[in-house]
Formats: C-alpha cells, sequence, structure tokens
C-alpha cells in the first residue's frame, strides 16, 4: 500500500511539473529524479531515519528540499547559514530539550507541525555541526521526518568534535543529467525511445540527428539547474555563460575558505584541470603543477576537491579484472570537471563571456578545440550519475606494442559473475578514429570481458564483438 501511494505521489510529481513547464517555459518546479528517492523514503521508513541530500554547491539541495517540503501537511525549513540571533538563541538553549525546542519552532515560523505529517530541513547543516549530532535523539522521538542539506567537504571539516549520527542516510546530488536535461527542455518522450532503442539492440533511425542536438546542447550547457533555468528561461547562451561563471567564482571562494592549508594545491589543480585534459592521455600531469611533485604531496587536495563534488576522479586499475577497487594505482588519476557545461565556460578566457556565436559554433562543431576533452569529461559525468565508480587502464609498455594500450573507461556489470564482469569503454568524438587499444584489451583480457563499448555521436551499430552507442546512451550502461 506504501508503495502505491508512492507511485502515485511520483505520478502527481510529474503531472505538475509538466503543467508548469508548458511550452518550453521553466517555471516554479524543475523536476529531479533524487524527489522519488525521497518520495520512497517518507512511505518506507517513516521517520526512522534522516535523509542527509550531499552535493556541490548550487546542485539544487536546498531548493528539492523545499519543493519536497510540500508533500507534508506542513515544515519548517531552517537555514543555518543565515540564522538570525533569536533562531540561534533557540538552538543554542534548547536543542537538547525537545519539547522546548519543538514549541519554539513553531513559534518562530509561525507554523504548527503535525505529528508523523511535518517535516523538518536543516539546510547547510555543516554551519552548526550540533544540529547534525542531535538528530540521532531526534529520529528516536519519531514525531517529524528531517533533511539535511550539506556539502561534503564543509560537513567532513566541521565534525571533529560531534556523533556523526548513524540514523542518517546520505544521498549524493549530482548535476542534472541527460533525461532530466530533456525534462527541463519539455521532452518527455526522447528518453524512452532511447532506453527502448538500447534494450532491443537497435538504431534510432531518423530520431537519431535530434537526439544528438540535445546532447551537443547538454554537453555545453551541463547540468547545473541555475544554468539549465536560466537557458530555458532566455534561450539565451552568453546569459548561461555569466550564470556558469558565478558559479566558478563561488567554487573559488570556497576553496579559499574551507581549504585550510591547502588552498595554494587545490587551487591550482582546479585552474590546471582544462589543460590536463587536453592532453591526449589525459592523465593528470603531477610535474605541470610543481617540478618534482609527488603525487602524495598533492593527494589531500584531490580528495578536497572530489568531496566538494567539483570534480569526478578516474583512476588507474591495474588489470580489467572483477575487483577493479582492489587493483588500484590511485597515484594515477584523471580529473574530469563534474559539469561538463562549467568546464567549457573555465576551458576558455575567464575574463570574457563567451557570446553566442562562439557557442553556435560549437554545437555545429565549426571552431578548433580539442573536442574530445569535453566528451570524456561528459561520459565521465553521466557514468558518475549513473552509479560508477570511474576507472581507466592504462599500459605505456615501451618494450611490447601488443601490452601498450589506453582504455578510457572500465565499468562493472551491476551483477558479479565469476567471468566476463568487465566492460572497456573506448569514447571517441569525430568520425574517423581507430580501435587499436581496444582490440588489444579484448585479445589480452577476454576472459575478464563483457561486452566492449565504443561510444561516439553515430547510431547505434553492432560489428563482431564490439557494441557502438550514441554518446547519450551511456546513462544506460
Amino acid at each position: 500500500m506504501r508503495q502505491e501511494n508512492s507511485l502515485k505521489r511520483c505520478k502527481k510529481y510529474r503531472k505538475n511539473c509538466l503543467k508548469r513547464c508548458k511550452s518550453y517555459i521553466f517555471a516554479a518546479v524543475m523536476r529531479r529524479k533524487v524527489y522519488d528517492k525521497l518520495l520512497k523514503w517518507k512511505a518506507e521508513d517513516q521517520g526512522r531515519v534522516a535523509i542527509l541530500l550531499d552535493g556541490a554547491r548550487r546542485v539544487g539541495k536546498s531548493y528539492i528540499a523545499r519543493e519536497f517540503a510540500k508533500e507534508y501537511k506542513s515544515a519548517i525549513f531552517v537555514d543555518f547559514s543565515d540564522m538570525s540571533q533569536p533562531l540561534r538563541h533557540i538552538f543554542d538553549n534548547y536543542l537538547h530539550d525537545r519539547e522546548e525546542l519543538f514549541l519554539q519552532l513553531q513559534l518562530h515560523f509561525h507554523v504548527t507541525l503535525h505529528e508523523r505529517n511535518s517535516l523538518i530541513v536543516f539546510d547547510e547543516v555543516q554551519e552548526y555541526p550540533q544540529a547534525r549530532a542531535a538528530i540521532k535523539h531526534l529520529v528516536a522521538d519519531g514525531r517529524y521526518d528531517y533533511i539535511e542539506t550539506g556539502s561534503l567537504v564543509s560537513i567532513n571539516k566541521n565534525v571533529k568534535d560531534i556523533l556523526i549520527p548513524s540514523e542518517e542516510r546520505r544521498i549524493k546530488m549530482y548535476p542534472m543529467d541527460f533525461e532530466e536535461f530533456l525534462w527541463a527542455l519539455g521532452d518527455e518522450m526522447m528518453m524512452p525511445f532511447v532506453k527502448n532503442c538500447f534494450e532491443k539492440k537497435r538504431p534510432l533511425g531518423p530520431v537519431h540527428a535530434k537526439a544528438m542536438d540535445y546532447f551537443r546542447k547538454y554537453l555545453l550547457i551541463g547540468g547545473m539547474p541555475q544554468v539549465v533555468k536560466n537557458f530555458v528561461e532566455h534561450r539565451d547562451f552568453r546569459k548561461v555563460d555569466r550564470e556558469k561563471r558565478m558559479i566558478l567564482d563561488l567554487y573559488r571562494q570556497d576553496i579559499e575558505k574551507h581549504a585550510d592549508r591547502l588552498e595554494k594545491k587545490v587551487k591550482s589543480i582546479f585552474d590546471t584541470i582544462p589543460a590536463e585534459l587536453q592532453r591526449h592521455e589525459k592523465k593528470f600531469r603531477l610535474a605541470d603543477l610543481e617540478k618534482n611533485a609527488k603525487f602524495r604531496s598533492y593527494e589531500s587536495s584531490f580528495v578536497w576537491l572530489d568531496e566538494a563534488r567539483v570534480v569526478n576522479l578516474c583512476f588507474a586499475a591495474t588489470e580489467p579484472n572483477v575487483g577493479l577497487g582492489l587493483k588500484l594505482d590511485n597515484k594515477r588519476v584523471k580529473c574530469y570537471f563534474a559539469d561538463t557545461g562549467l568546464l567549457v565556460s573555465h576551458a576558455f578566457d575567464e575574463n570574457e563571456l563567451m557570446d553566442n556565436n562562439l557557442y553556435q559554433k560549437l554545437l555545429l562543431d565549426k571552431l578548433e578545440i580539442n573536442k574530445g576533452m569535453l566528451v570524456e569529461n561528459i561520459v565521465a559525468q553521466m557514468l558518475a550519475a549513473a552509479g560508477h565508480k570511474l576507472y581507466f587502464y592504462s599500459n605505456v609498455s615501451r618494450d611490447d606494442a601488443e601490452e601498450r594500450m589506453e582504455i578510457d573507461f572500465l565499468v562493472r556489470k551491476p551483477q558479479i559473475t565469476s567471468r566476463h564482469n568487465i566492460s572497456p569503454i573506448e569514447v571517441k568524438s569525430g568520425a574517423g578514429y581507430s580501435l587499436s587499444s581496444l582490440t588489444k584489451c579484448i585479445n589480452k583480457y577476454s576472459p575478464y570481458l563483457s561486452t566492449p563499448y565504443v561510444l561516439h555521436s553515430a547510431d547505434y551499430k553492432e560489428e563482431g564483438n564490439i557494441t557502438y552507442l550514441p554518446l547519450y546512451m551511456t546513462p544506460l550502461l
């Protein structure tokens, strides 16, 4: 019964989104898949655990929490990043006196709380760690549901003196995926059709060109909700670019504010990412940051950017076998931007806004740039959002040409068996390409390998033992 009610609410949510986004005009609601996860949590857990929405700045955590609050009879939204003195007084004095806390919050916000039908949101909870520590007791009280939001890097920084609640379930929020991007543009039909073609192993035919047009827009605009909103409202790439640069500035401010003694190294990595991704192998070369640099001296800085959800780290696997995490070479790493739209603006001169003409040339492939950098980055973004940990395989043998290969990504099958678990993935941005590395990998490691994939700009096809997927099918792997 709970699952049926949850499904009804999902359908109602989607219907409301469509109503508010008619004629391609962005309205108050931006549909996100995480909403369905929250509905399931509300129906099945009945207040037994709290939810922590963890994600990068401007990825939509606070927005989705406010939207989800409409599923309740009433809600209280506490923004710890902007607390008034009276509100701080309430938490400082009554956090561990639940009866008084709930009474004071109702009086302060002029909201009546209803047992098992009210939500309390702790927004930017890292700014008041004691509230996060109190979640254990608030959940045990059982009267209300709780959602926390925050950035992992600042959350981790502010938990030294508190007990992390076990009654907390973390949900990672990523930039909008390709299907969410299509929803924002008002297209509900494209991705179901793409999924159907993927499952039936057939090409899209005439629809492929339209799907690729959407994909190129997604690559350039990205999935940061405020940026997508700006595009749908104005259809002006210059305004979109300005919005993206504001987010990049926020990231730089966060580095200066939260990176402690790592600011210089974190910033140097952040600023060097576009140049590193333009290199053929795309592995991050520490020598570009500092002569004779060692990975151990920069490891914490890479971790900081990863925990801030600014980047997606992709580590080398020493062998494409079932236990990729057990065969990890964490000294060889690729550092992708978490949002490719932000990378586009980051890669160009950040002192000048990119105009519509420049974006149009990018869309039509009429600009001389290393497009492979952007395409491989967005594949990493889509794989990460689909739940894959990112691994690549590289062998730079100077003695044996048959051993020398570079595989862009390795992904595991959902269900692990004793053999044939790993799919090697080659990403191709242009029309003409060779598959020498993929062929060598198949020849040497066939007992370990599941379906080998080539992600390219053409339609679906199968040749020999290789499956060729259009780039927009990446989330289906």
